[in-house]
C-alpha cells in the first residue's frame, strides 16, 4: 500500500487514481504524517439472489411469542 502526503495527492490526483485502477493498489493520503483518505480499485458488485437469505429470521407465529397479555398492551 503506497503512501502520499495530500499536497502531493492533489497536485498528482488524476495520475495517482489512474495508477490505482491500473495496477488495483490502495493508496493512503497523508495530512502531516496522519492518514486522511483511503483511494481504493473500484469493484462492482452484482448482488446475488439469496444473498441475504440467512440474515432474515421467519417466525410462523408472531402473536405467541409474547404472550396474549403483552400482545393487548401493544395494540
Amino acid at each position: 500500500m503506497k503512501t502520499m502526503a495530500i499536497t502531493e495527492f492533489k497536485s498528482h490526483a488524476l495520475q495517482v487514481l489512474g495508477d490505482v485502477a491500473a495496477r488495483r493498489e490502495r493508496v493512503v493520503v497523508t495530512k502531516r504524517g496522519k492518514p486522511l483518505a483511503e483511494v481504493v480499485p473500484f469493484t462492482e458488485t452484482k448482488p446475488t439472489p439469496g444473498h441475504l437469505s440467512s440474515a432474515l429470521v421467519f417466525e410462523k407465529d408472531i402473536i405467541s411469542p409474547l404472550g396474549d397479555e403483552i400482545w393487548d398492551a401493544c395494540k
